[in-house]
């Protein structure tokens, strides 16, 4: 029985100081069937050696319970061909495609619903007319025709595996890999039942492309500041916010100011801004941005912090 799967979605990017910064995943995700981890589990997972013990332990059985040799193999048969039966009852025709794609959609909405941000980065496209759509699904057809007049206008593709899990106990890990034109790819992996693996799947997703990207442009009143990030990461740590500073500089950058750090910080993760948390940040002129000490102002001076880390970002 096959049962890995290529999960074909397609998607159209639009550019802005990162690669990814607005996804437009095509409505209908195909599947292929590939090998079933599970019967492998059961094939390989075994020495011939163990297997001979298992089988000659539940014979030991059956004959003390009164079963003479012929009847034994013919129960320890039967028990058998019944298990794989169920397994290829239960693995074959269709709706796996259809249960594991609506999840997606369900999962991928809800965490939208919850976080609600300022603007949504994945979205799915359907370039036909309602009327169609709905002729199709009274047809009870798949919606989602990829025409090559569409595929013109897209810059990526999505794309994974999934297989019913070694374990056996109904769970199936997928794989999604998302290439771009440029060649960039990312990977995404979950495991669970059918019916709620794709939720920490489209949670992965989620994050990965609606968290604030480095570098990234942010509108900020009449202007609009660049979000450089750090040297080596997006969020960075100093000893002391000169030395914060000076790693900005090098950058061609800058610390943010008290303001900056706030209105960034009221955007959110999900929404282009840096949320400032719990954590001392470093400004410019040895000062410190404390988000939780406000009384009389949250810029502190260094000396009246005394931490060893400061959080750090640079803007231009």
């Amino acid at each position: 029985m096959r049962c890995f799967s290529v999960l074909l979605l397609v998607l159209s990017v639009n550019v802005w100081g990162h690669e990814v910064q607005q996804l437009q995943l095509w409505p209908t995700i195909p599947f292929i069937r590939g090998q079933d981890l599970c019967q492998y589990q059961d094939a390989y997972g075994r020495s011939k050696s163990q297997m001979s013990q298992d089988l000659t332990r539940d014979m030991i059985m059956l004959l003390r319970e009164g079963a003479n040799v012929q009847s034994a193999f013919a129960i320890l048969s039967s028990m058998d061909d019944m298990a794989n039966k169920n397994r290829a009852l239960a693995s074959a025709g269709l709706g796996m495609d259809v249960v594991l794609e609506g999840s997606f959609k369900a999962a991928l909405d809800g965490v939208y619903r919850d976080v609600n941000p300022a603007h949504k980065r994945i979205a799915f496209f359907n370039p036909l007319p309602l009327i169609q759509v709905v002729h199709e699904l009274h047809d009870q057809k798949r919606q989602g025709y990829l025409d090559q007049r569409y595929l013109n206008d897209l810059s990526g593709v999505v794309w994974g595996m999934y297989s019913f899990s070694p374990n056996c106990r109904g769970d199936v890990t997928v794989t999604l890999h998302i290439e771009s034109k440029a060649g960039h790819t990312y990977n995404f992996q979950a495991q669970g039942t059918p019916e709620t693996v794709m939720q920490p799947m489209a949670a992965q997703v989620f994050e990965f492309f609606q968290k604030t990207q480095f570098p990234s442009k942010v509108k900020y009143g009449d202007t609009t500041i660049d979000l450089l990030g750090a040297p080596g990461s997006p969020i960075s740590h100093a000893t002391s916010p000169e030395n914060a500073e000076k790693s900005c500089a090098k950058m061609a950058g800058r610390l943010p100011t008290a303001e900056e750090y706030e209105f960034l910080s009221s955007l959110g993760d999900w929404s282009g801004g840096v949320t400032m948390r719990h954590e001392f940040w470093a400004m410019g002129q040895g000062l410190v941005m404390a988000p939780d000490l406000r009384n009389p102002s949250p810029v502190r001076k260094a000396e009246e912090i005394r931490s060893t880390e400061y959080h750090f970002y640079c803007v231009r």
